[in-house]
C-alpha cells in the first residue's frame, strides 16, 4: 500500500496558486478566484521522494503541504501541524531552481559582471564585525589588557617608513681618573713651552721688517736692496712658524669637521691667506709697494700657543691636586638648597664627573663658536666687496689677509688660559682644584654656602681642658652617654668623644627615641635613663639645677634623669684662615650658612669670642640645621670643586676663585670679540677705499696689541681676594 502512495506521490505536482491557497494571502485563507489567476506564474514543484529511513506516510494529513522554516503563525488555521518526530525540518526546506541563460558572447560583459559580483560579496561581509566593540570579551580586555594595539598584516608587509636622523651631540669626554689626566696633560708640556718661544723668536725679525720702513730703521744690505728678498724671508719666516705650530692649525680646522669654527680656525686661515698673498707679491711686477701681513700672523700663533700652554699648565695641577686624596670633599652647587636660593655644598665622596669636566670646552671657546662664523663670513663678504666690488679683484688675497688678520684676535687662547693658570696654581696651594668650566659656569650672584662644624673648626682646633662628675654617677658611665649622643647628633666633637672614651676604656650604649632640641642640645633614653647633653642655657631651659659659681663658657653638659651628672670643658680655637675667608665671601656676595650641630656654635658665641660678621650670616632652625647637614641628602650632579684639606680655608677659596673666574673669562672674550668685529670694520673700510698706507703691517700690529692689553690685567684681577 504504501509503495502505491509512494508510485502515486512521485506523479504529483502543486502550482503557486495551490501553495498560496494553502498558506493564505492575509484574507482569510481564501484563495484568488479561477477566471482571476494567472498561468504564467505557475511553477511545478517537483516533490522529493522520501528515503528508507524516513517513516511511512501514515495519511492523516488534509493537504500536501510542504511545511518551510518560520514561524508556526504563518500556517492556514486548517493546516494540519505535522509531529517534529516525525518530519525532519531541514528535510523538507526546497530550494527555488534559477534560470540560468545561455552563456555570453561578450568578454567585456562578462569581465564587468564578475566585477559586480566581486563588489556585492564585498559589500555584504563588509559590516560582518560592526557592533563587536560593545561585546562584554573586548570591554574586559581593553579594561584589564595594557596595549592591546595588534599591527595589521598590510603593515608588516609594507616597507619600513624611512625616520629623519637627528644630528647627535657631541659625545662627552671620557671620564678618567685625575691621576690619568696629570700624566697626559704632562706630556709634551715642557716641548710646547719650546716651540712657543721658538714661534716669538721668529716673529722679532717679521716685526722689524714691517715697522722699519715706517720707523726708518736701517736694514741689512741685502734686504735693503732687492724686496722680493723681503718677501722670501717673510714667507720663510711665516712658513716655519706654521711647522712649528701645525697642532694648533690642524685643530682649528679639525673644528670644521664639527660643524664649529673657534679663534684657531681664523687663525689657521688668516695664516693661509698671508702666506698666499706673500708668495702672490713675488709674482706681481708693478703692483703696490706694500707688505704682507706675515708679522701679524705670527705673533697670533705665538700667542694662540701660549694660550693653549697655560691652559694645559692649569689643568696639570688641578688633576694633581684631586688625585692627592683617596677621599676628597667635593662641591656642588645645590639648586634652591637654602631660602630659595643656590646653595654650595660640601660633602664627601668619589669625584664622579671631575675628569670629564676638566676636558670639556672652557667659556671663551664656547663664546667664539658663536661669534667667529660671523667674523668669518663678514671677512668673505667684505674682502669681495673691496675686491671685485671696486673691479680690483687682483687685491682679494690682500684684503682677506687684512680682515683675517684683524679678526685673530691675540687674547684669543689667552682669555681662558691665563687666569685659569693663575688660579689652579693657587687654589693646588691649599688644596683644592676647580672641575673644569662646565662646573664654574653655573655660578652666579646671590648664592648662599653651607657652613659645618668642620669647616669653622676642623679636627684639632678643639680640644678638651677637664671633666668634672657630680653625684654618685660612675665616670665611665658618664662618658659613655655623653659620647653617645654626641655621636648621634653628628656634631663635630664626635673624634674628641671618641679619643675620650677610648681612654677611660668606656663603650657606646643603645640610644632610643633620640630627639634635637632647639635650646641647643639633645635628648635619648639610654637603659631607662633619660640623658640630656647640651650646653648651660640648654639645661636651664630643660631645669636641671646647676651649681652656684659654674662659670664655664664652652662646655658640654650631662644630665641623667633631669640631675646634672658631668661638665666637660671644651676650648675652641679659631684657624687663622677662617676670618680672611668669611671676610671674601662676603665681599663676594655669598652669604654663609650656619648648617652646625654642635650646640656650642651659635651665632652669639661666633660673635663674642672670635669677633666674626655673624650679622651677615643665616642660622636656620634646628630642623634645618640637621636637614641642610645630613650627608644622606641629594647633591647635584655637576661637581664645583675637590678639596684634599679640611677647613673653611681651601672651601672658600675655590668658591671666590671660581666665581671670579667666571666673570673674568667672559668679560675678556667679550672685549676679544669687540676688537675682533672692530677689526674687521675698519679693515673693510681701508681695503674699500685702497689705503695701502694706512692699513700697514705696523699699523695693524698696534691695533691688535691695544685690544690684546686688558686680557693679562683682567687675569691678574682674578687671584687678587
Amino acid at each position: 500500500m504504501s509503495k502505491d502512495k509512494d508510485e502515486q506521490n512521485k506523479d504529483e505536482t502543486f502550482t503557486l496558486e495551490e501553495i498560496l491557497a494553502e498558506f493564505g494571502r492575509g484574507d482569510g485563507g481564501k484563495a484568488e478566484p479561477e477566471d482571476r489567476r494567472d498561468t504564467r506564474d505557475t511553477i511545478r514543484l517537483p516533490v522529493l521522494p522520501r528515503t528508507g529511513d524516513e517513516p511511512p506516510f501514515t495519511g492523516r494529513k488534509k493537504y500536501n503541504v510542504v511545511v518551510f522554516p518560520g514561524p508556526a503563525a504563518d500556517l492556514p488555521p486548517d493546516a494540519v501541524r505535522e509531529d517534529p518526530e516525525d518530519v525532519e525540518e531541514e528535510e523538507k526546506v526546497l530550494d527555488f531552481p534559477r534560470e540560468t541563460g545561455p552563456a555570453s558572447d561578450n568578454p567585456i560583459a562578462e569581465g564587468l559582471n564578475r566585477l559586480l559580483k566581486k563588489a556585492d560579496e564585498y559589500a555584504g561581509h563588509m559590516f560582518e564585525e560592526e557592533g563587536t566593540e560593545h561585546d562584554e570579551e573586548v570591554r574586559r580586555a581593553e579594561r584589564y589588557i595594557p596595549g592591546v594595539d595588534v599591527e595589521e598584516d598590510d603593515e608588516e608587509d609594507a616597507p619600513p617608513r624611512r625616520e629623519r636622523k637627528r644630528r647627535p651631540p657631541p659625545p662627552p669626554a671620557p671620564d678618567l681618573p685625575p691621576a690619568q689626566l696629570f700624566r697626559r696633560y704632562g706630556k709634551g708640556l715642557k716641548l710646547l713651552r719650546l716651540r712657543t718661544v721658538l714661534v716669538f723668536l721668529l716673529a722679532v725679525p717679521l716685526i722689524y721688517l714691517s715697522v722699519a720702513e715706517a720707523a726708518g730703521l736701517p736694514l741689512p744690505g741685502p734686504l735693503s736692496a732687492s724686496r722680493d728678498i723681503q718677501l722670501c724671508g717673510m714667507a720663510g719666516l711665516l712658513g716655519a712658524a706654521m711647522l712649528l705650530s701645525i697642532d694648533v692649525l690642524l685643530r682649528g680646522l679639525f673644528q670644521l669637521l664639527r660643524l664649529r669654527m673657534g679663534m684657531d680656525t681664523l687663525l689657521a686661515f688668516s695664516c693661509t691667506a698671508a702666506l698666499a698673498d706673500t708668495l702672490t707679491l713675488l709674482r706681481v711686477e708693478g703692483g703696490p709697494e706694500r707688505l704682507p701681513y706675515c708679522a701679524a700672523a705670527v705673533l697670533a700663533l705665538g700667542f694662540t700657543m701660549a694660550g693653549v700652554w697655560h691652559k694645559r699648565r692649569g689643568q696639570r695641577a688641578a688633576c694633581r691636586t684631586a688625585a692627592s686624596a683617596s677621599e676628597p670633599y667635593l662641591v656642588t652647587l645645590d639648586e634652591g638648597k637654602w631660602d630659595g636660593r643656590d646653595t654650595y655644598a660640601k660633602w664627601s665622596g668619589a669625584p664622579i664627573g671631575f675628569g670629564r669636566q676638566i676636558q670639556s670646552e672652557d667659556g671663551a671657546q664656547r663664546i667664539f663658536y658663536v661669534a667667529c662664523p660671523m667674523l668669518f663670513t663678514a671677512c668673505v663678504l667684505f674682502s669681495v666687496l673691496a675686491s671685485v666690488g671696486r673691479e680690483r679683484p687682483w687685491d682679494i688675497l690682500w684684503c682677506l689677509s687684512a680682515t683675517l688678520a684683524a679678526s685673530s684676535s691675540f687674547s684669543g687662547a689667552l682669555c681662558y688660559g691665563m687666569p685659569w693658570d693663575a688660579l689652579s696654581r693657587r687654589l693646588a696651594g691649599v688644596g683644592a682644584a676647580l672641575a673644569g668650566w662646565e662646573g664654574v659656569a653655573g655660578s652666579a650672584r646671590g648664592s648662599g654656602l653651607l657652613l659645618h662644624d668642620g669647616d669653622l673648626f676642623p679636627p684639632g682646633t678643639v680640644s678638651l681642658n677637664g671633666i668634672k662628675v657630680f653625684g654618685d654617677f660612675p665616670v665611665e658611665k658618664v662618658v659613655a652617654v655623653t659620647a653617645t649622643l654626641i655621636r648621634d647628633s653628628g656634631s663635630g666633637l664626635n673624634k674628641l668623644f671618641h679619643d675620650l672614651l677610648r681612654s677611660q676604656g668606656a663603650l657606646y650604649r643603645r640610644a632610643a627615641r633620640f630627639e634635637f632640641h632647639e635650646g641647643g642640645g639633645v635628648s635619648a633614653e639610654i637603659r631607662g635613663d633619660l640623658v640630656l647633653v647640651g650646653s648651660a642655657s640648654f639645661m636651664h631651659l630643660m631645669e636641671v639645677t646647676l651649681p652656684q659659681g659654674l662659670n664655664v663658657k664652652n662646655a658640654v653638659f650631662c644630665a641623667i634623669d633631669g640631675e646634672l651628672a658631668g661638665v666637660f670643658a671644651l676650648n675652641y680655637t679659631l684657624n687663622s684662615a677662617v676670618e680672611p675667608a668669611l671676610n671674601a665671601l662676603i665681599r663676594n656676595r655669598i652669604g654663609p650658612v650656619l648648617a652646625t650641630r654642635d650646640f656650642n656654635l651659635i651665632p652669639a658665641m661666633l660673635r663674642q669670642r672670635f669677633k666674626l660678621p655673624v650679622e651677615k650670616m643665616d642660622f636656620p632652625a634646628v630642623e634645618r640645621r640637621v636637614e641642610l647637614s645630613d650627608e644622606t641628602q641629594d647633591h647635584a650632579l655637576t661637581l664645583f670643586a675637590v678639596l684634599c684639606r679640611e677647613g673653611l680655608g681651601p672651601y672658600a677659596d675655590a668658591v671666590v676663585g671660581g666665581r671670579r673666574l667666571r666673570l673674568a673669562v667672559r668679560i675678556s672674550a667679550l672685549l676679544a670679540c669687540a676688537g675682533a668685529f672692530a677689526g674687521v670694520l675698519l679693515a673693510f673700510y681701508l681695503t674699500f677705499v685702497g689705503s695701502y698706507v694706512s692699513l700697514s703691517p705696523a699699523n695693524l700690529l698696534v691695533f691688535l696689541l691695544m685690544w690684546s692689553v686688558p686680557t693679562p690685567l683682567i687675569a691678574g684681577w682674578v687671584n687678587r681676594y
